[in-house]
């Protein structure tokens, strides 16, 4: 009776084991079937306008998000089209304890 048991005790195991690899595979299966979603939008180039209206804005010393609305861009592409170009967004007739 104790090998019958022992036997049933396996069976059951086995077939637990089974259960949870299948369920296993299948939310693996359907992860990697879904395409991951982005958010970001698609990249848009720089016009002279912009890029005149952006220097403009940063000599009157206009805060960098409302250079980013007007310019219908976000404040990092903001940023970084300043660094490439060089400019300092930092205004330069304020001293920085102020």
């Amino acid at each position: 009776m104790a090998r019958k048991a022992k036997a049933a005790k396996s069976t059951k195991k086995a077939t637990n084991a089974t259960a949870k690899a299948s369920k296993t595979s299948a939310r693996a299966g359907a992860r990697k079937s879904s395409s991951p979603k982005s958010s970001a939008s698609p990249r848009k180039d720089w016009t002279d306008a912009e890029l005149k209206s952006m220097k403009t804005m940063i000599k009157q010393n206009t805060p960098t998000g409302i250079i980013a609305l007007k310019l219908k861009r976000s404040v990092t592409s903001v940023y970084g089209k300043a660094a490439r170009e060089g400019i300092l967004l930092a205004p330069a007739n304020r001293s920085p304890r102020d």
